[in-house]
């Protein structure tokens, strides 16, 4: 079976909600603590939402130093599939295993919503049980969300594909580009905001009452790296 680990930092709050995910699309999830120095043989990793150290100096800028983070970027340039959500974004840009920065979202609050995504690039490890240009309902919560550029990376985000997703209807936080999720170049690496641990099952996701493909329209993340994996 494939082993998806799933890190937890003092201040997570989305581990359990990730694990859950990955038992329901049928992967084993395996806890992983801040402190360990080894990653149990895992198969892929999953950085949870929530708040790491508290946030402390800014939003996932103690958690990269951790101890466990050492593995996960040595073992992420070398292909393991690795997706952080929220503040695991956060963390990825703290390593620089994704290009750009998080700060606070441009109307200064904290915001809580279901929100409407475009995949851009089905190509990466975590996307390809998605079509191209298929809109997904997915949560959002988050108060450091906008994702910032230079001129420069955006263009060189834009040539390459690198842009995974897109907000649509509207941009929760400000956003550059409309900006939802990237990915690294070898695209086994991949960030967003929204959160689509918490839409993986009918009747508890997004928009649950107006049918039974409601509601999980988060589940294809994990579908997609055990595909990756197998193949």
């Amino acid at each position: 079976m494939i082993r998806i680990g799933v890190i937890t930092f003092p201040g997570t709050l989305d581990d359990r909600d990730a694990l859950r995910a990955v038992r329901v699309a049928g992967a084993e999830g395996v806890p992983l603590w801040h402190a360990d120095k080894n990653l149990h043989q895992v198969d892929a990793v999953i950085l949870p939402g929530g708040f790491s150290y508290g946030d402390y100096l800014r939003a996932g800028a103690i958690a990269r130093f951790a101890p466990v983070m050492e593995l996960v970027i040595d073992q992420a340039k070398q292909g393991l599939p690795v997706l952080g959500i929220c503040n695991g974004f956060q963390v990825l840009t703290e390593t620089h295993l994704l290009p750009g920065s998080m700060i606070k979202n441009n109307h200064r609050t904290f915001i809580c919503r279901e929100q409407e995504l475009s995949v851009e690039n089905t190509a990466t490890a975590w996307t390809n049980q998605y079509a191209p240009g298929q809109h997904i309902t997915i949560p959002i919560k988050n108060q450091d969300g906008q994702f910032v550029v230079s001129d420069a990376q955006l263009a060189e985000l834009e040539a390459e594909g690198r842009i995974v997703f897109r907000y649509q209807g509207w941009n929760p936080n400000g956003s550059r580009a409309d900006i939802a999720g990237v990915t690294n170049q070898a695209g086994n690496v991949v960030g967003l905001m929204p959160h689509p641990e918490h839409a993986v099952e009918p009747g508890f996701g997004p928009d649950a009452a107006s049918g039974p493909r409601q509601g999980t329209d988060g589940l294809g993340f994990f579908a997609s790296v055990i595909k990756h994996v197998l193949t």
